[in-house]
């Protein structure tokens, strides 16, 4: 019996001694992590710390996981506490503006755009605008105004078609910004609180939308070559800007989804009018966004501007965050909308 007690001690102290260093902490759970706590009785214990534990005494073991986001402390044999967990204040305007007092860790997150988990729907309100106030939000506003005429220019009433060519470049941003915070992550060893999944979602979400509106519009020799110019400087200079000042990237990010927002509701109008043949919805995207059946290219256009009213507040939320003087990581990545 006694070798057997040995050889499971001998086992366990390996086991802990290889994964005790990564997972399990002898001491408090630093804050915002949930912990899972228990007793570990005899050899299996001695591995954890720098005391050995022997026989009856009880080595108190600390599991951490994901950040506060998903955490609870459960403690074995006894009943499970709720945590407290940070919430997400909404104000009453598009401003960024930190929350009551206390220090840094204890503020809320304040923004027009509050996006919570589980109460995203996409019923979005259409109406949403971020009125610029700062010098950056300015400068994202007039930008994106700038590159709006030169478009009207070239595409005219021609909506599918440039449907289809905007979401060349609309899906680059959550790319790019998706990139960057997973390289963040891996040289800081930490988390990213569901910001990497959520931008890179809405790029392969916005992808799809160019996928489905293939299905409608065949691109032109030019328009194929105006997609690499495009695309190339736009990639080039979204990535630069995002390396600067995010708040910025993701401002801008959230008035060309505005933008989005007017095209598509004009393309609705055409639609209504006539001018535009509603066609069955493409087989690609009744799958996608399991549509019925029998749906027809304006229930495609719906749900597509509800799409980019999603993406509009996820980005304007995410620059407030900056603005604060945070990091994304900090408030809750709004996961489950794709």
């Amino acid at each position: 019996m006694m070798m057997m007690s040995r050889s499971a001690t001998s086992a366990a102290r390996s086991v802990f001694g290889h994964v005790g260093p990564r997972y399990i902490s002898t001491g408090g759970a630093a804050s915002g992590a949930g912990v899972l706590r228990g007793y570990v009785r005899g050899g299996a214990g001695a591995c954890v710390g720098d005391s050995a534990a022997r026989g009856s005494e009880k080595i108190v073991v600390t599991w951490m996981r994901f950040p506060a986001r998903n955490a609870s402390t459960v403690a074995l044999g006894e009943k499970q506490q709720p945590e407290e967990e940070e919430k997400v204040q909404s104000g009453s305007n598009g401003g960024a503006a930190a929350g009551g007092g206390g220090d840094k860790d204890s503020k809320a997150i304040a923004s027009y755009w509050g996006v919570e988990p589980p109460k995203i729907t996409k019923e979005d309100d259409l109406q949403k605008h971020h009125a610029p106030v700062t010098f950056l939000d300015k400068l994202a506003y007039w930008t994106v105004k700038s590159l709006r005429l030169p478009t009207d220019i070239f595409f005219q009433r021609r909506y599918g078609c440039r449907a289809m060519m905007l979401e060349t470049v609309a899906a680059v941003p959550g790319m790019v910004g998706g990139m960057l915070l997973h390289c963040k992550s891996l040289r800081r060893f930490e988390h990213s609180g569901g910001w990497i999944k959520t931008l890179l979602d809405e790029a392969e979400n916005e992808r799809m939308h160019l996928m489905t509106f293939m299905e409608v519009s065949q691109p032109r020799w030019y328009e194929r070559a105006l997609v690499f110019t495009v695309q190339g400087v736009f990639f080039n200079a979204y990535f630069l800007a995002y390396l600067v000042s995010p708040k910025l990237a993701h401002r801008v990010v959230g008035y060309l989804e505005e933008e989005a927002i007017h095209s598509y509701t004009e393309f609705l109008k055409e639609l209504d009018k006539g001018n535009i043949e509603n066609v069955p919805a493409p087989a690609i995207a009744i799958d996608y966004w399991r549509l019925p059946k029998n749906s027809t290219l304006r229930d495609v256009v719906m749900v597509v501007r509800a799409d980019e009213a999603h993406h509009r507040d996820v980005n304007h939320f995410a620059s407030d965050i900056h603005y604060q003087g945070r990091e994304l990581k900090e408030a809750p990545a709004p996961i489950g909308y794709h």
